[in-house]
């Protein structure tokens, strides 16, 4: 069994937390708190990644870590 690093990110909706893995299109998983959410796209990984491998897709290698940060704009309203 080989293991896999991604970047997910976890973000407020109005039902919960959404997560999702931006290397990974199409993968994506809820929760009611952040820990249900990281649990949820923990297994959604992994079914992605196995259907990835039975399809005879290669899997994405993230070379770098991602950076998530958060900017101020002005706009005329």
């Amino acid at each position: 069994m080989k293991n896999y690093e991604f970047t997910i990110i976890i973000e407020p909706d109005e039902e919960g937390f959404h997560a999702f893995v931006p290397i990974l299109p199409g993968c994506h998983s809820f929760g009611a708190t952040v820990e249900e959410a990281r649990k949820r796209i923990a297994e959604a990984i992994e079914l992605h990644i196995e259907s990835m491998l039975e399809d005879g897709e290669s899997i994405p290698v993230e070379h770098e870590p991602m950076f998530i940060s958060r900017h101020v704009v002005s706009a005329v309203s």
